[in-house]
């Protein structure tokens, strides 16, 4: 039968989902709720291999679940029952998978299901629905074609379903999370499958089972061994009805059956077979009973030193040993039914061992024979016996012999073609380390200097190191022309001739930054200006007033009540106008009233207007009930008014006010309230009962008023503020400022805690001319935004040539050393930082503001937070919304400040300390002011406008808008597990309705009346509920659904979260095709509802316009000012219509330009409605009404959803917030709420390069003292090793044999001095390792051989030379690796090559060499840090902990005999030394417990393989590009988004710009052929990139 077009079809859609493969962190989310489904076959075929032994494979899949496990990832596993027949081709690989599934089920934690037939049942699909696994791990290839084209199949029934999908190859894993080629969901997958019936051809595939195998020309009936395996149990049972060992058990079950269907196979066979006698077979039985004998007697580390052999079992053993593998699948099976008898499972992962049987067979028939004899020893004989025994007892029938001789035929069972034991041809790295003298290093490593072994100097290896001139960053050793630094070689905005254009460039750009500040906060700009003579530290406040202070005083007063008359007289303009609009239009009226209050600045105005507007809105309430009507909005609004009056201006109510309030509440049906604010209010309750609400004050107050409710403000004023009066929780901030003192700050989003940052600048400032602020922004976008708003917000009078604000970027810098507010990105100030010569510049820094300071706890570049948060001597203001672990955090910071203290008191009693800063008296007198070095945690966890969440569904065809309350994301084990989510908050209705639902599912619960919302303590007859009283009455429910689970009501609990729940939700499109749709379908609605009365009204606004030209003309005046940002890019066109209907996109493929439009025009009000990618989560300023969440992705976890959600609900301009989800599956919206964000551990700190700059800045700087201490301070204090002693130690020994690694290849010298290409590599220190490969490639004169011009003489080289270039840098530098199975799946036709070409020879032959070196060192490191591991973990399973660790048989002869006594295996785990990994192998096998990854060895793979042995191809995106010049192409082609390829081919364009310019540098002939080749390059490569 042929294969189905269907798989075919599977192939296509193998393409698509490739177009959408991305290599990402797996873990971003997984704290507490998030999980996801490992395919238990795609783990099996993760680590199968034919030469990989039992034990080692079970040691691999628990590693591998371990680090997840440890890294907080929830999971479960799932085997299909469908699945197992695929692997009757393989037995040994099908007794794997049994084994596996009994292990994982009776010996871990791990929740495996084995209940579904296949990825089509109806109960997987129920799976999937209610728990929504974030992914699918699943494998892309398989044992056969045929599973193969299963697990395609499923990879598309997957994503069919709304989920991603991981694939197996490729994943690696660091210290704080996972990596893998995620493969995202999209509406094409589900189109895809509704088109291809994917059922049929899986059930194809079941249609090829096969119970009948043939061994050789012998027939093996599957069914039969099935039934021999019942038969023999029972009678086992009989035998051992106490039970056994399950290792016991099944040899002696796999001996006895397989014998017997052996028997009965040879009696069948029609022809003589080559096979085995049964005599032999026997034999091996015997062979087999005396292996398992040893298993239970040897320990590991016994087992780990036997003698590895490399000979395979002969052919004719192979059906008998082949049959025994299904013999061994169906007992495992069949024991697993046997739940009446007691099996000890607990060594399921060790049934058999391979090498240990075949150094039995081996020793009996090759030297048994030739006369060495061994004695078993007395324990293991007489075991051997018993289970021998115990074979022939059950095999009564049969005669095969007695336990001794174990051999009785001389049948060779193992092939004698190749060498029998394996050797080692590497030698063992030697440790000897060469001596380096540096009070440096003693200080840091001495103590595990002192341990280790030290070359002596006339040691050769010590003798014979490179030679180099020392470096030096100020003129290069060779040439001795002046050498810049990373800050010198980046592009400055003042360099070139300073010609009128280009001033006038300067000024545009200064006027639109100014706009653009404008844009965030308003025209709110401020002069400062330096006064010397005023004290830092306020004043007491005088107690007589001067004549002056008293004048001004009257003339405030004066002023004061001239504008009050003003108001009212406007008041009185505009009132009639607006209660016949409240009347008229009720929503448009309130809008009216409510905008003048605004503007409004009198009190007795604002009262005068507030009880007109309850006047008004009470008639119309009233005229509302007479008509029958049920807008209780407009109760609400009376509501309202009376809040008002009653908090804000108490002090101006009069008796008959008091009376008129009373009157209304009476109304409203609030008599209770009514009494209680006047006992004089009169009325005739029985006709104002029409009139009421129906419902309890605190119950209406509660549901339909909780947007409005007063918040607990304070109302004194803070001197230090003028705009606005500042919460307690901000006042402390600015105590911190005030007292120089260091704050970790976590407050939601848009709560007001950047303030606290323009504080700091402002103060620092004021103090002088000399101090600076530097503000860390972990993105090129939130820099611009600071820089506007500095713009915006400060000016000041300077000396020439200092200016206020200045940024540094790796693409440009503007005013960077000569400004007071240094505005940049994390990698430029570590630049500065470690510059040996910028430190009279460091000096000068008061504060250092880190926004973001959660990307701490990020995948790339949280080192670098950590270096400057170690490094800065000055007081910081760390600031996020979303950190998990604060305390910690602080803690951590704290240890570093006093660290600080210590070593500043140290650096001020140093007679050579450096004191070469500028000196001025302002500096001298801000010296004298008192320095702290306390680091105080400030939270505040309450958001300012309440968040209600949304999710949005079609029903029939109608789209339906559900409110989701934050209860249904919950479940009993989650409270029980986690407690309630700390910020999940609930709005006052919600409140309302948690407790109505309640008071449903418990008619009789205890605390019904007590908390009721009418007898609630907190809301009794209270006219005025606050805000902190719904607070207190959300946190009582809280403790009162967490009280119902200690009370055993579990199920109410469970019945209360589900019901309320909505319903499902679905699709939506791309970011910009959705904000295309929306104008569209804007377009096409204003022609179907046009009014016949268009044209007239149209004349009418037009005739109004004219009024407000001079208005207008300055919009659009500003409107072209931002559209001409704009005027050159490729979208221009298409943002500028969709902006004349109030739409706009964002996403991170734009130009920073187009973004910046699309954030200005959004703030302004231009667009009112904006689609976008994640690219709006890290600190971008556009607050908004709403957000909605569309489609899921893998970027959507908790720490997004709530930067993202933080945007909605602008404080001062909504009074709440609303999120949607739209086309997030439910159980995602329930973790997505209920998740806590990750928690800041720490990346691993340290690199190659990162030791050689600080060496250079601890030997070269200006002031040693100073740079002693920096340096010390990144080493000591590393967040991963925050009071962890174990991976102190470790990062102590790295630190040593970085330092060996530098010392052997000649960039730095004994003494620690930097030497030769110095300057180079660490210039390039973010591209380790491909920085050192690069330099030994310039030092064997590669570049030379390469870059040959045209013709001698000419400084122009050829296409070719170019293409061979840029082939050289892609391998180095370009390096992104595409999944295994991509080769299979390459378009046919394509402008691209797609995959890398290998390096020329020589140049391989260069990074062969340089690999050597490092594994030589790295291995040096490796086996140094062996002594850190825990020897009794490395004995155990690591997820399981089943421990093989027991006394060491020392009585058997044989066993010592078959030990290796020059196996070298000190730094392998034991676990892979049985199947032959030995030191040598060590990068294969690394000691789990030492903390080490094998990806901190700075290796540069020439070739990388998955676990399945597929090489992983390099994408060719650099060098396609350089060829055809196409993005298009480039997405289309090479897997990438517009976006990412843009920003990839930059960063590969600044990395040649960057290489031309050192190697220009360091050349001494400005005329040598590399440099003119790399200059030529940039400028070709730039060309073609900037034309995109």
């Amino acid at each position: 039968m042929s294969r189905p077009l269907h798989f075919h079809l599977c192939k296509i859609m193998l393409i698509l989902f490739l177009f959408s493969f991305r290599y990402v962190s797996l873990l971003n989310d997984f704290v507490e709720s998030e999980f996801f489904v490992i395919d238990g076959d795609s783990l099996l075929l993760k680590y199968l291999c034919k030469k990989r032994q039992y034990l080692p494979f079970f040691y691999l899949v628990e590693c591998f679940l371990l680090d997840f496990t440890q890294k907080g990832a929830k999971y479960v596993i799932v085997f299909f029952k469908d699945v197992e027949q695929m692997y009757f081709s393989y037995p040994n690989f099908l007794f794997h998978r049994t084994a596996l599934i009994q292990h994982l089920k009776c010996n871990t934690d791990i929740v495996i299901h084995t209940e579904f037939s296949n990825c089509f049942s109806p109960e997987w699909l129920i799976f999937l629905k209610e728990s929504y696994p974030y992914f699918v791990i699943i494998s892309d290839i398989g044992l056969t074609s045929l599973q193969e084209d299963y697990l395609h199949i499923f990879i598309a029934h997957t994503l069919s379903k709304k989920i991603s999908v991981v694939l197996t190859s490729g994943q690696e894993s660091d210290a704080l999370t996972v990596y893998g080629y995620y493969v995202q969901n999209v509406y094409e997958h589900r189109l895809f499958f509704q088109q291809v019936n994917c059922n049929t051809s899986y059930l194809w595939i079941l249609s090829r089972k096969n119970n009948t195998a043939y061994l050789y020309n012998l027939k093996l009936s599957l069914r039969n061994i099935q039934e021999e395996v019942c038969r023999t149990i029972l009678l086992l049972k009989h035998l051992w009805p106490e039970g056994s060992d399950i290792r016991c058990i099944v040899c002696v079950l796999t001996c006895i059956v397989g014998l017997k269907m052996y028997s009965n196979m040879l009696e069948n066979a029609k022809e003589k077979s080559e096979s085995l006698t049964l005599e032999e077979a026997a034999d091996l039985c015997r062979l087999q009973c005396l292996s398992v004998v040893f298993l239970l007697h040897l320990p590991l580390s016994q087992r780990a030193r036997i003698r590895i052999i490399n000979s395979c079992w002969t052919k004719q053993v192979l059906p008998f040993i082949i049959m025994q593998q299904h013999c061994d699948y169906f007992v495992l099976k069949q024991l697993n039914d046997e739940s009446d008898w007691k099996l000890d499972l607990t060594h399921l992962p060790d049934l058999r061992d391979n090498s240990l049987l075949k150094n039995l067979s081996h020793y009996y028939e090759i030297e048994y024979c030739s006369g060495l004899h061994f004695e078993l020893g007395k324990e293991i004989k007489c075991e051997y016996q018993y289970l021998w025994n115990t074979v022939t007892k059950l095999a009564a029938s049969c005669d095969f012999g007695d336990a001794f001789p174990v051999r009785t035929t001389s049948q060779l069972f193992l092939e004698q073609k190749q060498m029998v034991f394996k050797e080692s041809k590497e030698e063992i790295p030697s440790i000897g380390l060469i001596p380096v003298k540096s009070d440096l290093v003693e200080d840091y490593a001495g103590a595990v200097l002192a341990d280790l072994p030290i070359l002596s100097s006339n040691n050769p290896a010590v003798t014979s190191l490179i030679k180099q001139t020392e470096f030096d960053e100020l003129r290069h050793w060779h040439s001795g022309k002046p050498l810049s630094d990373d800050y010198d070689r980046t592009k400055c905005s003042n360099d070139g001739k300073k010609h009128k254009i280009y001033l006038r460039g300067i000024q545009k750009l200064q006027s639109y930054y100014r706009l653009y500040g404008r844009s965030l906060e308003g025209n709110i700009s401020k002069t400062i200006v330096t006064q010397v003579d005023v004290p830092l530290v306020p004043t007491r406040t005088k107690t007589a007033k001067s004549k002056a202070e008293i004048i001004a005083e009257e003339n405030q007063k004066r002023l004061e009540a001239k504008e009050e008359k003003k108001e009212q007289e406007q008041w009185s303009a505009l009132s009639v106008s607006i209660e016949r609009e409240i009347k008229e239009n009720f929503t448009y009226g309130i809008n009216r009233l409510e905008n003048f209050l605004k503007t409004c600045q009198s009190n007795s105005v604002k009262f005068t207007a507030e009880m007109a507007g309850l006047n008004v809105c009470l008639e119309v309430w009233k005229e509302h009930c007479r008509n029958q009507g049920i807008d209780l909005s407009i109760a609400v609004q009376v509501m309202r008014r009376i809040h008002i009056l009653l908090e804000k201006h108490k002090e101006l109510l009069k008796k008959p006010h008091v009376q008129k309030l009373s009157r209304c509440l009476k109304y409203l049906g609030f008599e209770n309230l009514a009494c209680s604010l006047s006992s004089l209010a009169q009325g005739d309750i029985t006709k104002i009962a029409k009139y009421t609400t129906e419902m309890g004050a605190a119950r209406f107050q509660l549901q339909y008023m909780g947007c409005y409710l007063f918040r607990e403000e304070r109302k004194d004023p803070d001197p230090r503020i003028q705009h606005f009066i500042p919460d307690t929780w901000q006042r402390e901030l600015l105590d911190v400022v005030d007292n120089n003192e260091s704050a970790v700050i976590v407050a939601p989003t848009s709560s007001g805690k950047t303030y606290a940052s323009f504080y700091c600048m402002e103060k620092v400032l004021k103090e002088s001319n000399e101090g600076v602020v530097v503000y860390v922004s972990p993105t090129k976008a939130l820099v611009n935004q600071v820089m506007g708003t500095i713009y915006n917000r400060f000016t000041k009078t300077l000396p020439h040539g200092l200016v206020v604000g200045g940024t540094f970027t790796r693409d440009y810098r503007h005013d960077t050393l000569n400004c007071q507010i240094l505005v940049t990105v994390p990698q430029c100030l570590e630049i500065l930082l470690l510059s040996p010569h910028r430190q009279d510049w460091v000096k000068r820094i008061r504060y250092v503001i880190f926004d973001e300071v959660h990307c701490l706890g990020g995948e790339i570049g949280a080192e670098v937070w950590e270096h400057l948060l170690v490094m800065i001597r000055c007081p910081f203001l760390a600031l996020s919304a979303t950190i998990s672990n604060p305390e910690h955090l602080t803690e951590w910071l704290q240890s570093v400040k006093r660290y600080w203290q210590l070593a500043e008191s140290t650096i001020e009693e140093s007679p050579g300390s450096s004191t070469t800063a500028r000196k001025c008296t302002r500096k001298q007198k801000l010296q004298k002011t008192k320095k702290s070095y306390r680091v105080r945690l400030v939270l505040h966890g309450e958001r300012y406008n309440d968040l209600e969440k949304y999710v949005c569904s079609l029903k029939d065809n109608d789209f339906i808008i559900d409110h989701y309350h934050p209860c249904a994301a919950l479940t009993v084990s989650h409270i029980e597990n986690y407690g309630l989510p700390l910020d999940i908050a609930f709005s006052p209705r919600e409140s309302i309705q948690l407790y109505d639902m309640m008071a449903k599912v418990w008619e009789e619960w205890p605390r019904l009346q007590e908390l009721d919302p009418e007898e609630f303590t907190s809301f009794k007859n209270k006219i005025v509920i606050t805000k902190a009283d719904a607070k207190n009455y959300e946190q009582e429910l809280k403790k009162e659904l967490i009280n119902w689970i200690t009370l055993g009501q579990r199920e109410k609990v469970t019945k209360n979260v589900r019901s309320m729940s909505p319903s499902e939700a679905f699709n939506i499109h791309s970011v910009e095709r959705t904000a295309i749709d929306t104008f569209y379908n804007l377009m096409k609605k204003q022609r179907s509802e046009r009014d016949p009365n268009t044209e007239k009204k149209i004349k009418s606004l037009t005739d109004k316009l004219r009024k407000t030209n001079k208005t207008l003309g300055k919009c659009l005046a500003i409107l072209m000012e931002i559209f001409h940002r704009i005027r050159s890019q490729r979208k221009s066109f298409l943002l500028r219509m969709l902006a004349q209907k109030g739409i706009g996109y964002h996403h991170a493929s734009m130009s920073y330009k187009e973004r910046q439009v699309v954030e200005m025009l959004f703030r302004m009000g231009y667009i009112r409605v904006v689609t976008a990618t994640g690219s709006l989560a890290l600190g971008i300023n556009m607050p908004c009404k709403s957000v909605v969440f569309s489609e899921d992705s893998v970027y959507l976890d908790a720490l997004n959803y709530r930067q993202m959600s933080g945007r909605a609900g602008r404080r001062g301009q909504d009074m709440i917030g609303s999120v949607f989800f739209y086309d997030i599956p439910l159980p995602k919206v329930e973790k997505l709420i209920k998740s806590n964000v990750p928690q800041l551990k720490g990346q691993f700190p340290l690199s190659i390069s990162l030791v050689l700059r600080l060496m250079l800045l601890a030997a070269k700087a200006d002031d040693k003292a100073d740079a002693r201490a920096k340096v010390l301070s990144v080493l000591k204090h590393s967040l991963l090793s925050f009071k962890q002693k174990q991976n102190t130690e470790m990062l102590k020994v790295y630190f040593i044999f970085s330092l060996q690694f530098l010392v052997k290849e000649g960039y730095l010298d004994q003494e620690g001095n930097p030497m030769g290409f110095t300057g180079l590599v660490t210039h390039l220190h973010y591209h380790e390792p491909s920085n050192f490969v690069l330099v030994s490639f310039l030092v064997k004169g590669l570049f030379h051989k390469l870059c040959q011009p045209v013709e001698n003489g000419s400084t122009v080289f050829s296409e070719d030379v170019m293409e061979q270039l840029v082939l050289v840098l892609a391998n180095l530098f370009g390096r992104r690796y595409l999944p295994a199975c991509a080769t299979k799946f390459r378009r046919t036709s394509c402008q691209s090559k797609v995959f890398l070409e290998d390096l020329p020879e020589e140049f391989a032959a260069a990074v062969h060499e340089y690999n050597c070196k490092i594994k030589k060192n790295f291995g040096c490191f490796l086996l140094t840090v062996a002594k850190l591991a825990d020897m009794e973990q490395e004995y155990q399973l690591p997820l399981s902990r089943i421990d093989f660790t027991h006394k060491e048989c020392d009585n058997s002869e044989l066993t010592s005999h078959l030990m290796n006594s020059t196996k070298s295996i000190a730094s392998v785990s034991p676990f892979t030394c049985l199947s032959g990994t030995i030191d040598q192998d060590l990068f294969d096998a690394v000691l789990h417990t030492i903390g080490v990854n094998v990806r901190n060895a700075p290796l540069c793979w020439l070739e990388k393989y998955d676990n399945q042995g597929r090489r992983m191809p390099l994408n060719a995106y650099a060098l396609d590009f350089f060829k055809h010049g196409s993005l298009i192409a480039l997405t289309t082609d090479n897997w990438l988004n517009e976006g990412d390829a843009y920003n990839l081919l930059k960063d590969f364009s600044l990395l040649i710009k960057a290489i031309g310019t050192s190697l220009g540098e360091l050349c001494d002939d400005p005329n040598d052929n590399v440099v003119l080749a790399f200059q030529q390059l940039s400028k070709s490569y730039s060309a073609k990139l900037v034309n995109k």
